[in-house]
């Protein structure tokens, strides 16, 4: 049994933080949303929400001066922003230096507990514009009492290995964080649908405001249907109540009661090969991945949703 999950996904524009006082800005608008809701559990801000360049800027140049370890000053104290206002805390993603010494586009949570308790880094920077090291793990986080969150970025919604990976790890709800200016996200809006379709999970896409997006977030549930949308794009909170338990009943019923994705396969069918991933779809495994509760176990190589980022 899972408690309704309260989100705000906020659609805002990055360039209200990116001067000296951000931090103390953005701290500002998170006090202010979680005043306006109360009962908000879950706040989603867009891509580089604290990161992105200006129009007259050279990102490159705005990539290297912001990026930062996780657990660096900015880390720090949206830890304690996520503590101070007792809200699961997404701030978009943010340009993170790791240990390797490599810049990537990094998504963060941090609980009500002020602990950073996932991070993920796009797996597919939107090439040759960016230049951001590419991710190479799938990351969904348990938020208790409510169900699993998966993590993307912006471009990652259109490679449907991400979704499905994520949906296989169990996810109840896929965060979708982007950053898109441009006349594709027309297509985007179609994705966020077809990939809560054909995996049977939650879709919520929040995109930026103008100037640096054109707006649209939505949330979409299990079985394709739009449940909140913002249709413009002006600053706005796109808000929305939900049972993340309901993806589990769709994969155990079916999409409109009948269309069971995750149950294709008879027993003793032989594996079908993937010429493009010079591997397979193993039917043994796949069932393996979905349990009687529809909680998959996480797969060899996958990052556990409790392990973090370096």
């Amino acid at each position: 049994m899972t408690s309704p999950l309260s989100i705000c996904l906020v659609q805002s524009a990055a360039h209200q933080h990116l001067a000296d006082n951000g931090l103390h800005a953005f701290a500002a608008d998170v006090r202010r949303v979680t005043r306006a809701h109360p009962g908000a559990r879950l706040l989603a801000y867009p891509e580089l929400h604290l990161c992105g360049h200006r129009p007259d800027e050279e990102p490159a140049t705005v990539m290297t001066a912001a990026a930062e370890p996780l657990d660096g000053p900015r880390g720090a104290r949206l830890a304690d922003l996520a503590r101070e206002t007792g809200v699961w805390l997404v701030p978009g993603s943010v340009y993170e230096r790791g240990a390797d010494g490599l810049i990537y586009n990094t998504a963060p949570v941090y609980s009500p507990e002020g602990e950073r308790v996932a991070a993920y880094r796009k797996i597919f920077p939107w090439r040759p514009y960016e230049a951001t090291a590419s991710g190479t793990e799938f990351v969904v986080f348990d938020m208790d009492g409510y169900g699993r969150v998966g993590l993307s970025i912006c471009y990652d919604a259109w490679f449907p290995e991400v979704t499905r990976h994520l949906a296989w790890q169990g996810a109840d709800l896929v965060l979708n964080l982007v950053r898109t200016p441009t006349v594709d996200r027309t297509q985007e809006l179609v994705l966020a649908r077809a990939n809560a379709i054909v995996n049977q999970v939650a879709v919520a896409s929040v995109n930026a405001a103008q100037p640096d997006g054109i707006g649209r977030s939505l949330v979409v549930d299990p079985e394709g249907r739009v449940r909140a949308e913002a249709e413009s794009a002006a600053d706005q909170i796109v808000t929305d109540v939900l049972d993340l338990g309901e993806a589990r009943r769709v994969r155990t019923l079916g999409t409109a009661g009948l269309t069971r994705v995750w149950d294709p396969f008879t027993a003793g069918q032989a594996p079908l090969e993937l010429p493009l991933y010079q591997g397979r779809i193993d039917a043994e495994r796949w069932r393996r991945a979905l349990p009687d509760d529809q909680r998959p176990q996480v797969g060899r190589g996958i990052r556990s949703v409790r392990h973090r980022l370096s």
